[in-house]
């Protein structure tokens, strides 16, 4: 099944380039052009496609999706709450295909079906293995830009000329081109007031003291080891154009079935992996997460990302990426994939490393199913950071903690303020990895419209909802696939808004845009979800005492009840439309939680009496709760309806965070 979907991608964009191969140069009368074929355009492309517009997608290699297609599918949440609209909806359909309501571990493949199918819903067109090569403007304005061929730069360009243009690309080349400012590396603590940006030492993913950095131990005139560099540790908090380290996310599995052996890779050099030898002298370990992290996908499968001192991030070696030409670009990639696969074949194969590590790497190879047309390894590197746009207003450290709150939201973010290493040099004569940050505790905040804009002297039909406007700190909380989906189908919105309303993006209607993500989320005019939250205090009634908990929950919080005398609460949902709804109920877990938690439906005539088992609760992936289903009523429309959940008969600590309502009389 999965080798015909492939051989059907694989006709699909054959069928694409031969169209465009034999079509005139200029593509006229386009009124949204996307270029970056990662999951955030695919989103919106399609986003735009369903309001009505002639769409592009140009996607400068042959695979869509980026990191959602390229390994990563251990999702990065921070909280679901703020996942939203057709970002949503993809994980309900990932869900779907695994046989649950929404999931957010899986295959690549599996993405790369579900992206494929919102090309085909969307019915919009896709010009792949084309790369930006210029930009043209008339004032502040793009009028049309040029393509070359990523396989043959020498053939004949094609110029797009189109009313709006997004760029989605992890790189921000579109954005750059156009002659939009934008910044590079990491700000020092004083520009934005900022408590953890710029160079820091900290003990996550660190080595420990006393590993000599050095080739020769003791002796730094035989000079230091490979990935260390020479240079001096700059002040804590200040500010350098230095990179938060890149990877590849490993598709590994263990099914012998599927399994195609780790081998050598050309350009292989031990030496490169001399520092791993060290650390785990120092620090032995049974397992191989001492130094990878693998997190298991389903049938077999892994998604791999980077563990302590001496793991995947290749730190250092990708200062010259985010300005760098293609050429620069591509060496780049190649330098991490030797560098990958070195490791990885390091570890199973080179004698000095411990047995029982080679024995367990020996276990896992590339899937025979996945990335088939690139070696079984994938072909998306992990572009953590590049360009960062110094658009009409900078998300920070403050926004993210809180402390700003911005009323043009549309979008939201939670992830930890997060930074890879930048360096990794010699601190009193030890080696030591340098830019590692994973400041916790973000509670959900809105991410300013005004930062997916460029001011307006600069461009006024353009959007950036990846390459975004925000420090290195924050855009280090704002970089997940979930929530770059949720701002590219606002960016989406927004062009078309601009394009109705003849202005420039700069000038929609701030109010009519967030109405439209909220009202219609999937783009298609279905009845949208009904969400009550605990924080929602116009649709709740509680009674008793209750505690308020702001970590791990949905949202800003979820309660717990504290006393052995009766709790109740009531969650009171707003029904514009009466029809069949499935009730969810969100179920954070949490120690010593009650067995069994009583739950009531009302719905508007009826009360049905329902259990929340706590046996139901299976949390998967990087989140601390699921939604459990109660089962689909009948809701009349008006604000009658509730459900409630109450302590009665419970043996433990009793949860209540959120409710959901989902239609199911529309067909999706």
């Amino acid at each position: 099944m999965y080798r015909s979907a492939f051989l059907i991608h694989l006709a699909f964009i054959s069928l694409f380039n031969s169209a465009y191969a034999q079509s005139k140069p200029k593509v006229a009368g386009i009124d949204v052009c996307v270029y970056g074929g990662t999951s955030a355009g695919v989103i919106a492309a399609y986003a735009a496609a369903k309001m009505g517009k002639s769409v592009v997608l140009i996607e400068p290699g042959n695979r869509l999706g980026g990191l959602s297609t390229g390994g990563l599918g251990f999702t990065d949440i921070g909280n679901k709450y703020v996942v939203t609209g057709l970002a949503r909806d993809f994980y309900r359909r990932i869900g779907q295909h695994y046989g649950k309501f929404e999931q957010w571990t899986f295959e690549p493949k599996v993405a790369e079906t579900i992206f494929l199918d919102y090309v085909k819903r969307g019915n919009f067109k896709i010009i792949y293995n084309n790369r930006l090569r210029k930009v043209s403007k008339a004032g502040n304005h793009i009028t049309a830009i040029e393509l070359e061929n990523s396989i043959n730069p020498a053939s004949k360009p094609q110029i797009i000329k189109a009313s709006q243009f997004i760029d989605c690309t992890y790189e921000g080349d579109l954005m750059a081109k156009a002659g939009v400012s934008y910044t590079t590396g990491r700000e020092a603590n004083s520009v934005y007031n900022e408590t953890v940006n710029g160079v820091e030492i900290r003990e996550g993913h660190q080595f420990p003291d006393g590993i000599d950095p050095y080739k020769i131990p003791g002796k730094p005139e035989s000079g230091l080891l490979w990935g260390i560099s020479n240079e001096t540790l700059a002040p804590i908090g200040s500010g350098d154009k230095k990179i938060q380290s890149y990877n590849f996310r490993l598709c590994l599995t263990n099914d012998p079935a599927n399994k195609v052996d780790i081998t050598k890779p050309e350009g292989y050099d031990s030496t490169h992996y001399e520092l791993l030898l060290r650390y785990l002298a120092a620090k032995p370990s049974k397992d191989w997460s001492a130094f990878l992290k693998p997190d298991m996908m389903p049938n077999h499968k892994t998604d791999i990302n980077n563990n302590g001192p001496f793991s995947t991030d290749m730190i250092g070696m990708n200062y010259a990426y985010p300005d760098g030409d293609y050429a620069t670009r591509t060496a780049i990639i190649k330098d991490h994939e030797v560098y990958t696969k070195g490791l990885l074949y390091f570890v199973g194969h080179d004698p000095r490393m411990p047995l029982n590590l080679r024995q367990q790497m020996l276990k896992w190879g590339y899937p025979k199913d996945e990335y088939i047309n690139n070696g079984n390894f994938t072909p998306q590197l992990y572009v953590r950071e590049a360009r960062r746009m110094l658009g009409a207003y900078t998300m920070t450290e403050a926004n993210c903690l809180r402390k700003e709150v911005v009323e043009d939201g549309v979008g939201m973010g939670a992830y930890n303020m997060d930074s890879h290493n930048a360096e990794r040099l010699v601190v009193n004569g030890m080696v030591k990895n340098e830019g590692d940050v994973q400041l916790r505790g973000i509670s959900p905040y809105p991410i300013a419209y005004r930062s997916i804009t460029p001011k307006n002297a600069e461009c006024n039909n353009l959007l950036v909802p990846v390459c975004l406007s925000a420090s290195h700190m924050a855009y280090g909380s704002i970089r997940m696939e979930p929530v770059f989906m949720v701002l590219a189908q606002s960016a989406a919105v927004a062009a078309c808004q601009a394009i109705d309303k003849k202005v420039g993006v700069q000038q929609i209607d701030i109010k009519q845009l967030q109405s439209e993500l909220t009202n219609n989320p999937l783009v298609d005019h279905s009845t949208a979800e009904i969400l009550v939250d605990n924080d929602d205090t116009e649709n709740i009634i509680k009674t008793g005492q209750w505690k308020r908990e702001t970590v791990g929950g949905y949202g800003p919080s979820f309660l717990l009840d504290t006393a052995k005398a009766p709790t109740e609460i009531k969650f009171m949902p707003q029904i514009k439309k009466a029809g069949k709804y499935q009730v969810y109920i969100y179920v954070p877990k949490v120690s010593h939680s009650a067995t069994i938690t009583q739950v009531q439906i009302f719905d508007g005539q009826n009360t049905t009496a329902k259990t929340i088992n706590k046996k139901d609760v299976q949390v998967v992936g990087q989140t601390s709760g699921e939604w459990v289903a109660m089962g689909i009523s009948q809701f009349s429309a008006g604000k009658k309806a509730y459900v409630q959940v109450s302590n009665q008969g419970a043996d433990g600590v009793v949860v209540a965070d959120a409710v959901l309502l989902v239609s199911v009389d529309d067909k999706k």
